[in-house]
């Protein structure tokens, strides 16, 4: 085998790209319940991203909408009739702020997760590859980050960016800024640890030896190989910035209601309604944050679970039991991708 072509790469380039893809090659290696767990994260996540996408389409009406050409529209309206999940007390559609907002948590999952992974790759590709004074002082850093909870930094950034009254930019910002601060040392960790395992390896050792950059080799040779549990990670802080978006709504720190859409919020103004028995202002909401958060994390697990070759092996052989290879097939699934690893 050539020291410069990991045997994974080798065996991914039989298959057409789109099987290649992340979610879909750990579909195609789940069986039984796994595959229910990840086909259940997958189906919720897709109404989620779906309903963020085609809200102009679903949502009957405008995420701060208060009448229409019948006239305005009453607070506190039981589900039914052109309100179809009931109305707040100050008078707003609850199925068209829950639709709207979606949008809003998409916004701040791109914004957030997208900013974290951007300077936690960098940073752990450079702390790894180089060591040193360098290394040492960035492990110290990220360590500290973990004695700060997100929500309060994100309370902080809010207040900072924008008084603590949020308009749609400024809360997204609010939310994004401090996740992001919070999210980096995890992918920095992962990206260390990785590029440290792998700068060790043969194909690392003769890009040295050919005269490659430090430059070209981290992002040419160990780049690749040290992202690929990215996805995984993504998925599972989607999640969590969706519950600290929501925390910041619900302390008073989140998005106003005539800027956009926001769980959080709507379940803060719903409190006053549960002890006189209105209940779908607060249920609806919190229903979108429970079943979003669900199936991101199922789909995160469920990757997290098929990484696993060892659990991997045993999925396969249990599906394959009764059969004269199976035995055989799963001792050696997780000897050969302990190789690939």
């Amino acid at each position: 085998m050539s020291t410069n072509t990991p045997v994974e790469a080798t065996v991914d380039r039989r298959a057409p790209l789109i099987k290649r893809l992340p979610v879909i090659s750990h579909f195609n290696k789940s069986v039984g319940l796994q595959r229910g767990m990840l086909v259940t994260g997958l189906v919720l996540t897709g109404i989620f991203l779906l309903t963020a996408l085609f809200a102009p389409l679903i949502a009957p009406y405008g995420y701060s909408q208060l009448s229409d050409a019948a006239g305005s529209f009453p607070a506190q309206q039981a589900p039914g009739g052109k309100h179809l999940l009931g109305t707040t007390v100050g008078g707003y559609d609850v199925f068209s702020r829950v639709v709207w907002g979606s949008q809003t948590a998409v916004l701040v999952i791109v914004a957030a997760v997208v900013l974290s992974i951007f300077a936690g790759v960098i940073l752990g590709l450079v702390s790894g590859y180089l060591g040193g004074w360098l290394d040492r002082v960035l492990v110290v850093i990220a360590d500290a980050i973990y004695a700060f909870p997100s929500l309060l930094v994100a309370i902080v950034m809010a207040i900072v960016i924008s008084g603590g009254q949020s308009s749609l930019f400024g809360g997204v910002l609010a939310a994004a800024i401090s996740i992001t601060v919070v999210f980096i040392p995890q992918y920095f960790r992962v990206i260390r640890a990785e590029t440290i395992r792998l700068k060790a390896e043969p194909f690392v050792e003769s890009a040295k030896v050919v005269g490659a950059s430090n430059i070209r080799i981290m992002s040419r040779h160990i780049y690749k190989n040290a992202t690929r549990t990215l996805p995984l990670i993504f998925t599972l802080n989607a999640s969590e910035a969706i519950l600290t978006l929501a925390g910041l709504g619900f302390l008073g720190f989140g998005i106003e209601p005539s800027s956009a859409a926001e769980w959080g919020f709507d379940l803060k103004q719903a409190l006053a309604d549960t002890t006189s028995g209105i209940w779908w202002t607060g249920v609806f909401p919190g229903l979108a944050i429970v079943w979003t958060v669900l199936g991101l994390t199922l789909v995160g697990e469920s990757i997290n679970d098929l990484n696993d070759p060892r659990l991997r092996g045993r999925r396969k052989a249990a599906s394959g039991a009764g059969g004269p290879d199976s035995t055989a097939a799963a001792q050696a699934a997780p000897q050969a991708e302990s190789r690939v690893l």
